[in-house]
């Protein structure tokens, strides 16, 4: 499931692209089926392994180009092992929301991105999100849990204050905010709920399947309930002096 809208966030052969925080890895996966130069960084080792197994077994099975490349490396967002101006694009799903120094962390992204390279950003929206917290909790008082909801605008001034230049965003993952609202009303860590239980099994379906009932679906309810806020920006190729 992709946050980042590929046709609106371009990577060709040959790109190196950083995915930041990446996780369980879709979309550093996603780039190194488009040929891309590919790091998944995170934090979380356990995460790392099991991303840089599931890129050995992709390019064991030649789900990428052989002229791509893609590594998993454990590191701090805060101090890149990376030169200044290295990276092509960069891509930071839903980390920015459980850092307390958001500012700090995307001026180390603005530095090993190379002039007129683009960046995706994509944090919880505003309203699902709000709902959540209001309904448990325990959905964001844990360590590493999130401790901010961006508005918007709020996101928008950050990126911008960073010295990018924004050129798009949409909303994703409609169908998702149900799920959550649901997991948050009968327990965050209650799988066995029968609403939960049902509704996760929908959800797979719609991911496996992708019938075009629920891709409709999905498109008229992003602008309402999407649950991610997604924005694109370029480092511009000149930094303008005051």
């Amino acid at each position: 499931m992709l946050t980042v809208d590929f046709t609106r966030f371009p990577i060709a052969p040959g790109d190196r692209v950083l995915d930041l925080g990446c996780g369980a890895g879709r979309h550093a996966f996603e780039c190194y089926r488009r040929g891309a130069h590919v790091v998944a960084l995170d934090r979380n080792g356990e995460e790392v392994r099991t991303v840089a197994g599931w890129l050995a077994a992709m390019r064991e099975a030649g789900e990428a180009p052989a002229a791509a490349s893609a590594v998993a490396v454990e590191g701090d967002a805060f101090a890149l092992p990376f030169a200044d101006a290295i990276f092509d694009a960069v891509i930071i799903s839903e980390v920015m929301e459980h850092i307390p120094d958001d500012k700090g962390v995307l001026a180390e992204l603005v530095r090993v991105l190379k002039p007129g390279g683009r960046i995706a950003v994509t944090v919880p929206r505003y309203g699902p999100e709000r709902v959540c917290w209001a309904l448990s909790d325990a959905y964001h008082q844990v360590e590493g849990g999130h401790i901010r909801i961006y508005r918007p605008r709020q996101l928008l001034a950050r990126v911008r204050e960073a010295g990018l230049r924004p050129y798009g965003s949409h909303w994703a993952h409609a169908l998702h905010s149900p799920y959550w609202w649901l997991k948050c009303a009968f327990g965050v860590d209650n799988d066995k709920a029968l609403p939960v239980r049902a509704y996760h099994k929908l959800l797979v379906w719609d991911i496996m399947k992708k019938p075009l009932a629920t891709r409709l679906a999905e498109d008229l309810l992003n602008p309402l309930i999407g649950k991610s806020f997604v924005v694109y920006a370029t480092k511009p190729r000149r930094q303008v002096r005051a």
